[in-house]
């Protein structure tokens, strides 16, 4: 990424910077300058951005981020981020370009452009071609009145007031910036096109990313004669069998018709015992919880994991839209599945 000849504002800190409180302070001092830098770039987003935005939501076909060196880079993931958010993108190199790449580039494209200098030849070469082709493009650059800012259809600006390298040579705020624009820019497409995370999932189907936003309860629940279940008129003794042959630490209770009346847990059992209860002429109706947390068959898996989480509890009793009891999973199921 190019730099304008700013002058470096920022020396190094006195003393040792080796030592472990130099080596802290310059990190720091990054953090420092790195932080204004965003400030001032997020300061100065007005129509320019709304324009770029409405740009890209109007276009035909795929968002094509280009840049050279550091900034070459930062368009890579630039492009990444739109294509994972619902704005479909791809990285192609300015250089490579010219030597026959420029045929990726479709008429329907919006090409977005990042040179902080705004002067890198081999984007500007690239300029005449798009024009012909009838391609709109969208720059980012650290200078307004540069060769690329003036003919581009839309400019945002990413100036920075320093780098964060105190020679005033790494590309480093000005980078930092210029993701942040990146990013931006994808935030406020996703949102403004209703981008929902069943959208995201299907994007993102490896990985643990992907197993929390895709896996359902229904693909991890025990049901059928896996279901830990037993009637109203059930004595506790009788609980503990079925809460023993299925292994979840629970059992849910059910009336005649299969609509689930409570839970009975492994916590339930101690309470239990401790009051002294006959565990073979009890009934579990008068030790059961009543109205447990439950969760809704078909849901995500992650939504399992959070009602878990949030009230502290290690099992969940599934139940369909009638409230019929027709799954259990507890927090190994999840592990197992590396949902949490």
């Amino acid at each position: 990424m190019s730099q304008s000849p700013l002058p470096a504002t920022h020396p190094l800190p006195p003393g040792d910077a080796s030592s472990p409180a130099g080596l802290v302070a310059s990190a720091r001092r990054v953090f420092d300058i790195e932080g204004q830098a965003l400030a001032a770039v997020g300061a100065r987003l007005g129509d320019g951005f709304a324009r770029a935005c409405a740009l890209v939501m109007a276009g035909r076909g795929r968002v094509v981020a280009t840049g050279m060196g550091k900034s070459g880079h930062i368009a890579r993931k630039i492009a990444a981020t739109l294509a994972s958010t619902g704005t479909p993108a791809f990285f192609v190199h300015p250089g490579e370009a010219g030597h026959g790449d420029l045929g990726m580039i479709t008429d329907a494209d919006v090409v977005l452009a990042i040179s902080y200098s705004g002067e890198s030849d081999e984007i500007l070469m690239l300029l005449p071609a798009l024009r012909r082709q009838g391609n709109r493009v969208v720059a980012l650059t650290g200078r307004p009145q540069s060769s690329l800012a003036r003919e581009a259809d839309v400019h945002l600006d990413v100036s920075v007031p320093a780098e964060a390298c105190p020679l005033h040579l790494a590309p480093t705020s000005s980078t930092t910036a210029t993701l942040a624009m990146g990013d931006a820019l994808a935030v406020a497409l996703l949102e403004a096109r209703g981008f929902t995370a069943d959208d995201f999932a299907r994007s993102h189907p490896a990985g643990s990313l992907g197993r929390r936003l895709l896996l359902h309860i229904d693909d991890v629940m025990h049901a059928g004669e896996a279901l830990p279940s037993v009637g109203l008129a059930a004595s506790v003794a009788e609980a503990l069998v079925e809460m023993s042959r299925k292994r979840l630490g629970m059992t849910a209770v059910v009336d005649d018709g299969g609509l689930l009346a409570g839970i009975f847990t492994d916590g339930d059992l101690r309470r239990a015992l401790d009051q002294g209860v006959d565990v073979r002429q009890t009934p579990i109706a008068s030790v059961m919880t009543r109205n447990p947390r439950t969760v809704r068959a078909g849901r995500m898996a992650s939504e399992a994991a959070h009602l878990m989480e949030q009230h502290r509890i290690n099992g969940l009793i599934v139940v369909d839209d009638g409230g019929r009891a027709v799954g259990a999973l507890n927090i190994h199921d999840l592990l197992r599945a590396r949902v949490v």
